[in-house]
């Protein structure tokens, strides 16, 4: 089922959908659909709560300095670490 209503379209919006149309080479009602869909599908899409982390203590290696970065690189990636 369709139905004809009159909606009052700003500039730039039309100059996009038209552009849309062109592009595609499909009528712009279709575009026009296409393109509401679109956004419907959108606006529907559950939003994702904001990331979270848990910090966790993985405690100090007995015998490292972490105040030394080049010793902790050579253990980590070895001697060839450069």
């Amino acid at each position: 089922m369709s139905i004809r209503t009159t909606v009052t379209l700003d500039d730039d919006v039309v100059d996009r959908a038209k552009r849309f149309s062109h592009k595609r080479g499909i009528p712009f009602r279709q575009a026009l659909n296409d393109l509401v869909r679109a956004g419907l599908a959108s606006e529907a899409a559950p939003k994702r709560g904001p990331l979270k982390f848990e910090p966790k203590d993985l405690g100090l290696r007995s015998g490292l300095s972490y105040d030394n970065i080049e010793r902790l690189l050579e253990i980590g990636e070895g001697p060839r670490h450069r």
